[in-house]
């Protein structure tokens, strides 16, 4: 498969709205668990949202929880991320990433486990 690209990041506002997206033309030959992670500089990498197109379940971080949606446009072959009431301590690097379904939640962001990674889009957001 060919590498996953991000776009859509930028620098907003507290409480400012973004939506990165990440296509890529086999996300809908087959089915995979998606999920897009986040890192800052010597941070581990953290998943904020996943989604199975297998079963259509999503699993989100406690942190972005009611603020972040997941979703996979399958006409555009295309995953996003809607993140809204953005706050600071979202700045990072988002980075979109693919594996096989049918991961437990329990390990949904278990990074070990996808194999395609994108190199990311910046996300800053300033008080």
């Amino acid at each position: 498969q060919a590498q996953l690209l991000e776009s859509g990041g930028g620098s907003v506002q507290t409480v400012g709205s973004l939506r990165l997206s990440c296509p890529a033309a086999w996300f809908t030959v087959r089915k995979y668990a998606l999920a897009w992670y986040r890192q800052i500089p010597a941070k581990e990498r953290e998943g904020v949202a996943a989604i199975d197109t297998g079963s259509g379940s999503t699993s989100y971080a406690d942190s972005v929880k009611g603020r972040f949606i997941i979703s996979l446009d399958n006409a555009k072959n295309t995953l996003y991320l809607e993140m809204n009431s953005l706050q600071p301590e979202d700045t990072a690097l988002y980075s979109c990433a693919a594996t096989h379904p049918g991961i437990h939640s329990r390990y949904i962001f278990a990074a070990e486990l996808y194999r395609q990674w994108g190199q990311g889009t910046q996300v800053t957001v300033s008080s």
